[in-house]
């Protein structure tokens, strides 16, 4: 972004926006926290889009022990990419995968850019997304909300049921326009 090149003629470095499924959701908001706090210009952050973040807490959620299991995230699943992901000696309750947590840095303290939050309705781990943003919105933070109902986890990369589910189809393109939408707006 500092050099002429070919990307300083046909990139907007003024409306870079974040974007990450699941556990890059995480990555997502994590990385929206630092440009916040440092100068990342000639960056400017427009907007951050975590699609179905691994946002976890200690304790399983409701969603977690009562949603339907599905071949793109298993309770199994979340137990072992935590175990590879995580620093060492932590646990759930690490600001990566429970930014609206006690050992994270209070959310109203955090520079922000504009967010989406993208919910699957039968995700495993909706409760703690929906735990993130409404944490986000007591902090007075502009998030919005995308919301797939009766789909799971990462739906939209099930390229079998895109193109066999007639509504599996209708959700991931309702997904890609409200994201479309989200950055139009920004």
């Amino acid at each position: 972004a500092r050099e002429n090149n070919w990307l300083t003629e046909h990139v907007d470095f003024q409306r870079v926006f974040l974007i990450g499924d699941s556990s890059g959701g995480n990555v997502v908001h994590e990385v929206a926290a630092r440009a916040g706090q440092a100068d990342v210009s000639p960056l400017r952050v427009a907007g951050a889009i975590p699609i179905h973040p691994g946002f976890l807490r200690q304790e399983r959620s409701k969603s977690e022990l009562e949603n339907p299991q599905s071949p793109l995230l298993t309770l199994d699943m979340v137990d072992k990419f935590l175990s590879f992901a995580l620093p060492l000696n932590s646990d759930k309750g690490h600001p990566y995968t429970c930014p609206m947590g006690p050992a994270g840095p209070p959310i109203d303290g955090l520079k922000l850019p504009p967010f989406l939050l993208c919910v699957a309705g039968n995700d495993l781990i909706k409760d703690t997304e929906m735990e993130y943003y409404e944490a986000m919105k007591k902090a007075g933070k502009d998030v919005e909300l995308l919301v797939s109902p009766g789909m799971g986890h990462s739906f939209y990369l099930d390229k079998i049921a895109v193109d066999m589910d007639p509504n599996t189809a209708a959700q991931t393109c309702g997904l890609f326009q409200g994201i479309a939408e989200f950055m139009r707006k920004h």
